[in-house]
């Protein structure tokens, strides 16, 4: 067997200890200068023979010890492991450099706390910190500009302000149309552009070189004529074809375990295929690109909910794994980024 130092390790300091992270196992291990310098020595496959000689003072029972506990904390791959498979497909399909896969890769997955601890948590900060301001007014400057009213005379503005996210649900059905409008407005293709080597699709969202890399995947619970199930969206037929019936599936699963999820009708997936904006832009600034437009896809959902007076609930607390093995989604540059739920309001009395 042969190994190799991992090609998805970063360094950084904490307290004086040199600290290492993988970023695609999410293992993060104090590294000594001894092992600094045998990772460094491990840049290229290398036998039991080939490492025994780089560390002449481990017999080969410690050797082999040393090899498993580094493979375990994701500082060697073996050769042939699904470790390493995952590496070669990393830099096989990666081409946005380590600081966005930093950022990207390492927010998979992660532990949620709950909402008991979050109000503990702003608790404690605002009587220890005080609040933060969240907006800035003008009083500072000498001189001001009143604008005329936004809203009043203003139809589309007027159903932009009912716009509000409302986590209690009636259990009523939404119906198929409702669903319809609302992929429609954020995904709906619309026309088409052309360049250089061309057709691009157009739609009511703006795109990053018109590369449409985000899909919708629709997991439903209560819609009328549909059975329980996930859908794909198709933006160009628009239409919804059935990945999996899916009748006792928790939409909490899919949020970090947010339990309101578990009282809506359906829950919207954005998942982005970064592949395609890869294959335009080199730039590693592409990568925000593609976030922000999940934004604008989700307002368009948002909005389309709010004139059906629909609730839409937006949330970026994703099981990301879990929603991927839902999808049969392996591709390690295809990952779910934005999810929306709709239902029926429970307005407040």
């Amino acid at each position: 067997m042969r190994f190799k130092s991992s090609q998805t390790l970063v360094f950084s300091q904490s307290e004086g200890a040199v600290v290492a992270c993988n970023f695609l196992t999410k293992s993060v291990f104090n590294c000594s200068q001894d092992l600094l310098a045998l990772l460094g020595k491990l840049h290229d496959w290398k036998d039991l023979e080939e490492i025994s000689a780089l560390v002449p003072e481990l017999d080969k029972q410690e050797l082999a010890d040393a090899l498993a506990n580094l493979q375990n904390i994701s500082a060697l791959v073996a050769e042939g492991s699904a470790t390493a498979d995952l590496e070669s497909d990393f830099e096989a399909t990666w081409s946005w450099g380590i600081p966005a896969a930093l950022m990207h890769y390492s927010v998979q997955d992660n532990e949620y706390i709950s909402l008991d601890q979050a109000e503990t948590l702003q608790k404690d900060k605002a009587a220890g910190e005080g609040k933060i301001d969240l907006y800035l007014k003008n009083d500072r400057f000498a001189e001001t500009v009143s604008l005329p009213d936004a809203i009043s005379a203003n139809p589309l503005l007027q159903l932009m302000a009912k716009r509000r996210t409302i986590r209690k649900a009636k259990p009523h059905a939404i119906s198929l149309r409702q669903l319809s409008d609302c992929v429609f407005a954020g995904l709906g293709i619309t026309g088409e552009t052309e360049n250089c080597v061309g057709k691009l699709p157009l739609s009511m969202t703006p795109s990053g070189g018109a590369r449409n890399p985000y899909e919708a995947y629709v997991f439903v619970k209560n819609i009328e004529g549909l059975p329980q199930g996930i859908y794909h969206y198709s933006a160009r037929e628009h239409s919804l074809g059935l990945v999996k019936h899916t009748p006792d599936i928790a939409l909490s699963s899919l949020i970090g375990g947010q339990e309101w999820g578990d009282e809506m009708a359906c829950l919207i997936v954005l998942c982005a295929h970064l592949d395609r904006t890869m294959w335009k832009y080199v730039d590693a600034n592409a990568y925000r690109v593609v976030l922000i437009e999940a934004g604008h896809i989700g307002q368009n959902i948002m909005l389309a909910a709010t004139g059906h007076g629909l609730t839409a609930c937006p949330t970026a607390a994703l099981s990301h794994s879990p929603i991927k093995t839902h999808l049969n989604m392996t591709s390690l540059v295809q990952a779910p980024i934005y999810a929306l739920s709709l239902s029926v309001p429970e307005l407040p009395r």
